[in-house]
């Protein structure tokens, strides 16, 4: 069979990808006025985007918090603060029931002064004085930040006219070498971003310095992902790592040793790690090194020196199995958390580094449901009175969030606040299934029942689902979900289907590239398991999906549109022909494979759902979400796919925020509404 070539017929609807341009704002404007009067008219939709908004605004939330110096951070946002209030307190305070915050910065001051949509970005720190900051702030939610210089102590910016660093607004990485000197990526001028439209040059930045004249340290090649640079200012352990992200999978490491690079000896696949001495290691393949072959997923440590030495004897200090991946871990001064996820569920274990051999134990904590952990550790402070401590929080479906400050090495916990319960749970339920694929892989699914539902095939279900970038979908408490969905007597489903992280690296690679059709194919049979149990029926049952996941209901739904009534396609990707030439779309190859090369255009074509759309066909009716401030994802795709539905006279609705970036949405007011829109939606087609 000859190979599908990639010249596609010239696309009507490319105008569309024009973000700004007149033309498509008109388009998007009638679109949203269109969807906007029809779901804002059911009766449903006031109360919905009501209780929308008192969760979101909500006193009684639990602020989630970081630690810079001596204190804990939070951004919090309610009706008073939509661009909200970056706040700080004592931990002495948080423990209270209602602490007393200081205001370091208003967003919403700042944005009526400045006469700007400003969302906070994040920000870094010089330690240990924690004085200066770089702030980066992002217009409308874009992943592109402008960089200010901060003054913690007088909660002031410094102005670049008295010597403040400050970087227009771009994609731009930038850490503090020392108080007058930074690393940066950033967009210099031509040549100096990848395709993926990241930093590829990184450089060495003086104050009072044009940026233009800051000295080049490390580059890389236009085809890569980005690169990168990090200090770590660990007294005793003080390095310059640079990285250069070949794809989103594979990275070459260096260190800046006087003055030259040395790199990493290791597999690209191979994610290195620097935890003072040692130098943790994880593999995403099979590693055979040393004589020893570690598997995919596992964890690895070994004296840092040693290593550069050239040592290969490894200590494994997680191995995963079938059913068990690890799913992140956290360093304290002296121990190793392990967040391990089994069956979809966190447990947690332990290394203790502070004898001369480490001991491992199993941490008790709640199961099954989902674990985080923060360590409270900074390793810049000489005496850390919380170098051991760590915060960790759990939630299920059906729990609400706890939040703990815990202590490595034993299992002691403090509760420092606990969420509110946001729904009556009372008569629901959750259970985990398995749907057997189309190759015979047998994928897990959850499924929440609302009170006194019967598996009678009458339940509106809703089935979520992501399968890429080795995300996982875990267990957690959604009170928006709950009041909106589980309450109103809606049963939700949530899908582990392959190209997530569920079960590590073998799991998601098992549906990358050219068997990305393993996604699709775990999605549907979970749908036609759904029906099979009759838990739902095709009636009843909608699809959601974001990003990677909007593609996943996109070609989802075009392939196999007779079991669905609606669809939630948000923010998502669905031109897969010209994805890499849109924003970072060019990033992502390792997932789906370039579409210029005609072999991989070949296997990409097959499930593109642009190019897939027929006319004279029935589909459900669907509601394409996206944000014209998504520099991630372009809201080109959104657009295309609906216009093309409209011109072949399918039935569909289009919601397009101005603002939100990948987010969809950059205040609580937007969120309530997009969410209103949603659900809305999905009653209106699957209610009984």
């Amino acid at each position: 069979m000859a190979d599908i070539k990639p010249q596609a017929p010239t696309d009507p609807f490319e105008w569309l990808e024009d973000v700004q341009g007149e033309r498509a704002l008109d388009w998007v404007r009638q679109r949203n006025a269109v969807t906007l009067k029809e779901l804002q008219s059911r009766a449903d939709y006031a109360p919905i985007r009501g209780q929308m908004m008192e969760l979101l605004k909500a006193k009684d939330r639990i602020p989630q918090i970081y630690r810079i110096g001596s204190s804990l951070y939070n951004h919090w946002q309610d009706d008073k603060n939509p661009r909200g209030l970056w706040r700080r307190t004592s931990l002495a305070e948080y423990r209270k029931a209602e602490p007393q915050w200081e205001t370091v910065l208003d967003l919403d001051e700042l944005g009526r002064t400045e006469k700007e949509n400003w969302v906070f970005g994040g920000l870094t720190c010089l330690a240990p004085a924690y004085r200066q900051c770089l702030l980066m702030l992002s217009r409308g939610g874009a992943d592109a930040v402008v960089v200010r210089e901060f003054d913690l102590i007088d909660k002031r910016f410094i102005a670049p006219e008295q010597g403040g660093f400050y970087v227009a607004e771009a994609k731009t990485d930038v850490g503090w070498i020392d108080k007058d000197t930074l690393f940066i990526g950033s967009d210099f001028g031509p040549g100096s971003q990848t395709d993926s439209g990241y930093p590829r040059q990184v450089r060495r930045w003086q104050r009072g310095q044009p940026l233009k004249d800051a000295a080049l340290v490390f580059e890389g090649k236009t085809q890569d992902v980005s690169v990168s640079a990090s200090v770590d200012h660990t007294p005793g352990y003080e390095r310059v790592i640079l990285r250069r992200g070949l794809d989103f999978y594979n990275q070459e490491t260096h260190l800046l040793q006087d003055g030259k690079l040395v790199r990493l000896d290791l597999p690209t696949d191979v994610s290195p790690s620097f935890w003072k001495d040692r130098l943790l290691l994880s593999p995403r393949k099979a590693w055979t090194v040393g004589g020893k072959t570690y598997p995919a997923g596992s964890l690895l440590a070994i004296d840092a020196k040693a290593f550069l030495r050239g040592d290969r004897k490894f200590q494994q200090l997680f191995g995963p199995t079938k059913t068990r991946s690890l799913a992140g871990y956290t360093t304290t001064s002296q121990h190793l958390l392990l967040n391990i996820s089994d069956k979809v569920a966190s447990r947690l274990e332990e290394w203790n580094f502070a004898g001369a051999k480490p001991v491992h134990r199993k941490v008790e904590a709640p199961f099954p449901g989902t674990l985080s952990t923060s360590s409270l550790y900074d390793s810049e402070l000489p005496d850390d009175e919380l170098a051991n401590r760590y915060l960790i929080s759990y939630s299920d479906f059906l729990t609400p969030s706890t939040l703990s400050l815990a202590q490595a090495g034993n299992d002691r916990r403090e509760l420092l606040k606990s969420g509110k319960t946001r729904f009556d749970a009372t008569g629901m339920r959750a259970e985990q299934l398995e749907a057997r694929s189309k190759d015979g892989t047998r994928v897990p699914y959850f499924v929440l029942w609302p009170a006194g539902a019967k598996a009678d095939g009458n339940n509106p279900t809703l089935l979520y689902g992501y399968g890429g970038f080795e995300i996982p979908l875990q267990p957690g408490y959604s009170g928006g979900m709950g009041r909106a969905w589980l309450a109103r007597g809606g049963v939700y489903v949530m899908a582990n289907i392959r190209g997530g992280g569920e079960f590590g690296p073998t799991w998601h690679q098992a549906a990358t590239k050219a068997n990305k059709q393993r996604s699709y194919d775990d999605f549907i049979a979970v749908a036609e398991d759904l029906i099979k149990r009759r838990i739902s029926s095709p009636r009843h049952l909608g699809i959601m999906g974001g990003s990677n996941g909007g593609l996943l209901v996109g070609a989802t739904y075009v392939q196999r549109p007779e079991l669905f009534n609606a669809v939630v396609c948000q923010v998502p990707l669905l031109d897969m022909r010209r994805y890499h030439k849109l924003l970072a779309g060019a990033s992502w190859m390792a997932e789906y494979g370039n579409p210029d090369d005609p072999a991989e255009w070949r296997f990409i074509s097959k499930y593109s759902p642009y190019q897939n759309l027929q006319a004279g066909k029935h589909y459900p009716k669907v509601l394409f979400t996206t944000s014209t401030r998504d520099d991630r994802v372009h809201p080109g795709h959104a657009r295309k796919m609906a216009a093309l539905m409209q011109a072949q006279g399918h039935k569909m609705l289009y919601y397009e925020n101005i603002e939100g970036g990948h987010g969809g949405a950059a205040d609580i007011e937007q969120s309530a509404t997009l969410l209103a829109l949603e659900y809305s939606y999905l009653w209106q087609q699957l209610g009984r």
